[in-house]
């Protein structure tokens, strides 16, 4: 399946500036190793040491933040739009 991925600028060194690329998969988690595959690095940012999201950073598959749906599972069917979001800390 063919998802959109928005990417927040703090990413964007990854993915040579662009703001949305394209990536393959039929889970988040294909999705998230086609995107280390093509944009080497990006994969760290957004997964931890065990591999599970980070917690700071929010994913949203469409609308639906994924921690509600099934996580790394989540499905992204054709056509989907994924935003990755890093949580906003201050006070």
């Amino acid at each position: 399946m063919s998802v959109t991925v928005r990417i927040p600028t703090i990413l964007r060194t990854y993915t040579g500036g662009q703001a949305e690329v394209s990536a393959e998969g039929a889970t988040l988690a294909d999705v998230i190793a086609d995107l280390e595959k093509h944009h080497t690095g990006i994969s760290a940012r957004v997964l931890d040491d065990q591999g599970k999201l980070r917690r700071f950073v929010n994913v949203y598959v469409n609308d639906d933040d994924v921690r509600f749906e099934q996580g790394l599972e989540t499905a992204t069917p054709d056509g989907a739009g994924v935003s990755i979001i890093p949580a906003v800390a201050g006070g």
